[in-house]
């Protein structure tokens, strides 16, 4: 499949030149798209300076902090006016192994939405607090449950998506961000029966560079859940 690796940036001058050269040693036939919300730290600019080496990297650059959701809508329409078969999301900050890209890329032949799973057997966490772990699993569990996804990890990052499930999912009115941008991209493949596999993985807290997560994204994504939970349960 043609693929494209969409990732998302701000301020990852720490990690970025390592991410692209892994990503090309692991996945050398992809192409890679950088999209950087104006990081003041020079990450747009060490992604450019990487294609002189690397090739097959772009940069979509953007003015200010738009937010994750924005950064991989922005992402798949560039590769879909492009004619890309599989659109990868990916963290910059190797929370997610990409040593895990060739199984996941592979089980997207048959998959049209592999999801990098840290709640299936074999997935895990290895650094998190209890109090964390059972708040994210809390949180995934209410998630399936009111929205009847069937996925273990509605809220992970870490995903292969083929170009029928985003024509299946209408990404374009997908209008949320962060855990909830995760979870309605689930919930609308669910809805629209692309098919949906979990792969398990390893999830690692970020060593180098500041994360973005924050309550206020884990409190809208909650928000939301129960909204569409509540209207599903009403048949709106």
């Amino acid at each position: 499949m043609k693929t494209l690796v969409v990732l998302p940036t701000y301020n990852e001058s720490l990690n970025i030149d390592r991410m692209l050269k892994v990503l090309r040693s692991t996945v050398p036939e992809a192409q890679i798209l950088v999209v950087d919300d104006g990081s003041p730290d020079g990450t747009a600019e060490m992604a450019l300076s990487a294609n002189r080496e690397l090739g097959a990297i772009e940069v979509l650059r953007r003015t200010g902090k738009q937010g994750l959701g924005s950064a991989y809508r922005a992402g798949f329409a560039w590769g879909l006016e492009r004619d890309f078969d599989a659109f990868v999301e990916i963290d910059c900050d190797f929370s997610h192994d990409p040593a895990e890209l060739p199984i996941m890329l592979a089980l997207a032949e048959s998959s049209e939405v592999v999801i990098g799973s840290r709640y299936v057997p074999g997935g895990s966490i290895p650094s998190w607090s209890m109090s964390r772990l059972l708040l994210s699993r809390g949180g995934n569990k209410y998630s399936s449950w009111m929205l009847g996804l069937k996925v273990a990890d509605a809220t992970a990052g870490y995903r292969v998506y083929r170009k029928s499930a985003l024509e299946k999912i209408d990404y374009t009115t997908v209008k949320s961000d962060g855990y909830g941008f995760q979870v309605e991209m689930t919930y609308r493949a669910r809805r629209g029966g692309a098919s949906i596999v979990e792969h398990p993985i390893a999830f690692r807290d970020r060593v180098d560079g500041e994360s973005k997560m924050s309550s206020a994204i884990v409190l809208e994504a909650l928000a939301m859940v129960t909204r569409w939970g509540l209207a599903r349960r009403l048949g709106r």
